[in-house]
């Protein structure tokens, strides 16, 4: 079918759990003849960002081709790395994958800003050098491989004692009980979790005999040892889960954007200062439960997402604009494949005693997994939707105004 030059342009930029949910969700709130969605992402496959720490040690994860995944919903996969944003100009510049052609600038009516974030060092001496990420594909298959070549008794210490740093650390001790693996936190062991949570969390590292080094910040990262607050530690191998931050193309416009580098949006998901742009997932600076922005995680940016392609469907369809507040329900954690923890929270995300533990938890975790990764695919839950005629003028350049949702 002839595409209409009248449609309006929506440009998805980012393709991660948020990106992909949002053009999916969007595409099945509007008629394809009055908007053309593009998603624009530099891998041809939706990448399970939640089993990073499982593809690094040599578990091989289910292929999800976005040709696939978006076959008859009218999404056009854009191949290419975004290389810059103008927002007042409404541009996005696109450089295509080596061999596939050059740069191209593409024009867009509304533009949804989901790069989401990478791995951060905090300019730690050493540890870009000779840490390993496992914040995307690239890094998680690099340390692969470098795990695949390592022998018995070889010291690997995981940096960060979060949930990323507490999953990397388990499920390489379980796949590899031949290596000597041990983290350092800079604070206690757990110390997010409710006392129930974290005694599990101690019990689980004591039966992979994975070392917990406490209390301890990392000064540097050397090729054969991290430095510490609290002395050297043996490190052949380090893999660095200290948090992430945010990718620099937006701080680079004239987007309004916090300290962190993440855009500042209303409770719609849309840009305080440049309405015809939505940001989602770990790009967006989110107000939560009592102001507390919400933290970089799937558990916050796949509601975003939903937040987002509804408030847009619902601007350019002339109805009512969704309410949904964002909260959250529990954190749940994988200590390989046969323990897990899931922490019940309270809707600012703080521990409460409750929390599910063992094999069961185990379970639970890979079903939030596998339903997030089913969530991407069918963004409505598999409910019946309908696809609305845009109705709205394209939003103009003012200031957007303080708006409830």
């Amino acid at each position: 079918m002839q595409q209409n030059i009248q449609q309006h342009r929506v440009i998805v930029i980012g393709a991660g759990y948020t990106g992909a949910s949002a053009a999916g969700r969007l595409a099945r709130r509007l008629r394809r003849e009055d908007v053309s969605i593009t998603l624009v992402n530099a891998e041809a496959d939706f990448v399970e960002r939640v089993r990073m720490h499982q593809l690094a040690v040599g578990q091989d994860l289910r292929p999800r081709p976005f040709d696939e995944m978006f076959a008859g919903t009218g999404v056009r996969l854009r191949l290419g790395k975004v290389t810059g944003i103008d927002v007042d100009g409404r541009t996005v510049s696109v450089t295509a994958p080596e061999g596939n052609g050059g740069p191209e600038t593409l024009s867009y009516d509304t533009l949804v800003y989901a790069l989401g974030s990478a791995w951060s060092t905090h300019a730690v001496p050493g540890a870009a050098e000779h840490a390993h990420d496992i914040a995307g594909r690239p890094g998680a298959l690099r340390l692969r491989e470098r795990l695949a070549a390592a022998a018995p008794g070889t010291p690997v210490v995981v940096v960060g004692g979060g949930l990323t740093g507490v999953e990397a650390a388990t499920e390489l001790a379980e796949t590899r009980p031949d290596l000597d693996v041990a983290l350092v936190a800079r604070g206690a062991l757990g110390d997010w979790l409710s006392p129930k949570g974290a005694r599990h969390l101690r019990k689980v590292f004591t039966d992979l005999r994975i070392t917990a080094h406490e209390h301890a910040d990392v000064t540097a990262v050397h090729a054969d040892r991290v430095t510490t607050t609290e002395g050297d530690v043996p490190a052949a191998i380090t893999v660095w889960t200290t948090g992430f931050a945010v990718h620099p193309i937006a701080r680079a416009t004239t987007l309004e954007t916090g300290d962190t580098g993440q855009i500042v949006v209303d409770a719609t998901m849309r840009s305080t200062s440049h309405p015809d742009v939505y940001a989602i997932g770990d790009a967006a600076l989110v107000a939560g439960p009592g102001g507390k922005p919400l933290r970089m995680s799937c558990a916050s940016g796949i509601p975003t997402a939903w937040q987002a392609a509804d408030a847009i469907a619902a601007r350019l369809t002339g109805t009512k604009l969704p309410t949904t507040a964002p909260r959250y329900f529990n954190q749940c954690v994988s200590l390989g494949r046969k323990e897990g923890l899931i922490q019940y929270v309270t809707a600012d995300d703080r521990a409460v005693s409750a929390a599910l533990t063992g094999r069961v938890a185990a379970l639970y975790k890979e079903l939030v997994c596998k339903g997030a990764a089913w969530g991407v695919a069918n963004p409505t839950m598999g409910l019946p939707t309908r696809r609305r005629r845009v109705t709205a003028e394209p939003v103009t350049r003012t200031k957007v105004p303080a708006e409830a949702a």
